[in-house]
């Protein structure tokens, strides 16, 4: 099956590509901002993170909307974005269970 075929198939991959960009943000590209001298890798992969987060929780509104999820379930899966590793923890614990 095609994950981007369905509306929880879609928040699974932006939710792990927002997930890695946001692990890209912190591990490689701040470094390379504050100890190397390069912002550039900030600019790039900051504006690649933002456009996913928007994506990722869109997509979170659209599941919440379309499986008739509990306000507080939403809120967990919206807010596991601002964690680092909280998407993948969120795709574990409350998406994958919803197949």
């Amino acid at each position: 099956m095609n994950l981007l075929t369905t509306t929880l198939g879609r928040l699974r991959v932006v939710g792990f590509l927002e997930g890695l960009s946001f692990l890209l943000l912190l591990g490689v590209a701040m470094p390379l901002k504050y100890y190397w001298g390069e912002p550039q890798a900030v600019r790039v992969v900051g504006m690649a993170h933002g456009v996913l987060f928007i994506a990722y929780i869109a997509a979170t509104v659209q599941a919440w909307l379309e499986y008739d999820w509990t306000w507080k379930r939403a809120a967990l899966i919206a807010a596991a974005s601002l964690v680092p590793f909280g998407p993948f923890y969120a795709d574990v614990k409350w998406m994958r269970s919803e197949r």
